[in-house]
């Protein structure tokens, strides 16, 4: 079995231009943007021609489009071409994650609806440009904890051979030089019932500024607005490129007290803030922080059903209380495609301390996104369940999520982050200087 997969792995790294030796690994760069798309993916559809060629994605809006009711849908038309449930799983699984099939076996009301697979996702020119002008001098730092000779690159792996630089490229990829979100979180009971809490979350990447600190990936401001029992709660991270130099800087300002105090816990398996203890930190965008406490495997690459182009899901004509039910997110609402991703696999390091033993990650090819994750628990058993829900956000442009849910199988509740339907728009591009991502920054917001 082991033999197979490495065959397999193989095949994909050959199809990708990379030669695996004894003693080195090397790349053929020029074939990106030509064989390959700018940023690593084949360019080419499958054999089945159920997967089309990438076309250049969707970098624009199209005509018609108003923020202020969500993300115009290309695709509205579509109808499903299949629908996956309980009763059919098994003729599909090799294009499924056990936590799908987990989902479906519990809940008979959980479905995949399954439609035409559309290749948007694309970004701004100069992640295209440096993505291909400093891949061949990038090199993984000590133990792959960090990223050495980066200096402006969004994919710093784009033809990856290992599974720590797949989860590199998920960690680094753009959101639009900066982005400034509204959204809501809903920690769900098994009722079904649900209390708001609402964020302003601003990121800003190192490369998109004009003064940022040596050895910096983003910086990361965080804003609770709701419920009133949090507000004004603000939580300011400065996420280092290199963690084996610096580890990850946090702070937050509680308002209770009326300061701004070191927060290293705002990392790893901690809890997630406004998460009612159903995610880790390290659980959120599908995963982020170090990944220092992981060996990280690169299974292969597979084609897999997984939630992209959910533009539905953005409409502000939706209230939560359409999308959120017991048990589940309401999966009319969803739009499952058929798309390539890269499989890596996270067990934990002897010594190391972690609430999940393994993690399974699913990342698409085109965005470098993390679409599902499989998370396992001290004793093996499958625990909770990432799905994020993919949209191409082309007023940015760049791929995010319209929306991530973790389904906590053993508490048998579920966790919804990052809607925005009942809030304002997103806001992409603005430019940050350190001083907005400063104590004294974090300070006067809290009051």
């Amino acid at each position: 079995m082991e033999l197979m997969k490495i065959k397999q792995l193989a095949v994909s790294l050959a199809l990708l231009g990379t030669t695996v030796t004894a003693g080195a690994q090397s790349a053929d760069f020029s074939k990106l943007g030509t064989t390959l798309t700018p940023i690593g993916a084949e360019k080419a559809g499958n054999a089945a021609g159920t997967i089309p060629a990438w076309n250049g994605g969707i970098s624009k809006p199209p005509a018609g489009f108003d923020p202020n009711k969500g993300y115009l849908d290309p695709f509205a038309a579509d109808k499903p071409t299949l629908t996956i449930t309980a009763a059919n799983m098994e003729q599909h699984k090799d294009k499924l994650a056990p936590g799908q099939m987990e989902l479906m076996k519990r809940y008979p009301t959980y479905k995949i609806n399954v439609y035409p697979t559309q290749r948007t996702a694309a970004y701004r020119a100069d992640v295209y440009k440096f993505a291909k002008e400093e891949a061949a001098g990038i090199k993984l730092a000590e133990g792959g904890n960090g990223i050495l000779n980066l200096k402006k690159s969004n994919v710093p792996f784009p033809i990856p051979t290992e599974g720590i630089q797949v989860i590199w490229n998920h960690i680094m990829r753009d959101l639009g030089g900066s982005i400034t979100r509204y959204s809501a979180d809903f920690p769900v009971q098994t009722n079904g019932s649900f209390t708001v809490g609402k964020r302003t979350e601003t990121i800003s990447y190192a490369a998109f500024m004009a003064d940022p600190e040596p050895n910096r990936i983003f910086y990361y401001l965080n804003q609770t607005t709701a419920p009133a029992n949090a507000a004004g709660e603000v939580a300011l991270v400065h996420e280092p490129l290199n963690q084996v130099q610096e580890p990850r800087l946090a702070w937050q300002y509680n308002p209770g007290q009326r300061r701004v105090i070191r927060a290293p816990e705002l990392a790893y398996d901690s809890p997630g803030i406004g998460a009612d203890g159903l995610r880790t930190n390290d659980d959120f965008n599908g995963f982020n922080g170090s990944p220092d406490r992981y060996n990280w495997k690169l299974v292969g690459k597979k084609e897999m059903y997984v939630a992209y182009n959910n533009f539905k899901l953005t409409s502000k004509a939706l209230k939560y209380s359409d999308i959120i039910k017991p048990n589940h997110v309401n999966p009319d609402h969803l739009r499952y495609e058929l798309h390539r991703v890269w499989v890596v696999e996270a067990t934990l390091k002897p010594g190391a301390r972690h609430i999940y033993s393994k993690r399974v990650f699913f990342i698409d090819e085109d965005s470098w996104a993390v679409l599902h994750a499989d998370q396992y628990d001290a004793r093996g058993g499958l625990w909770r369940v990432r799905e994020v829900y993919g949209v191409q956000l082309y007023d940015a442009p760049a791929f995010g999520p319209a929306g991530e849910v973790i389904y906590d199988l053993q508490a048998r509740r579920y966790l919804v982050n990052a809607l925005t339907n009942e809030e304002k728009p997103v806001e992409f591009g603005k430019k940050y200087t350190t001083a907005d991502f400063s104590t004294a920054a974090l300070r006067r917001m809290g009051r």
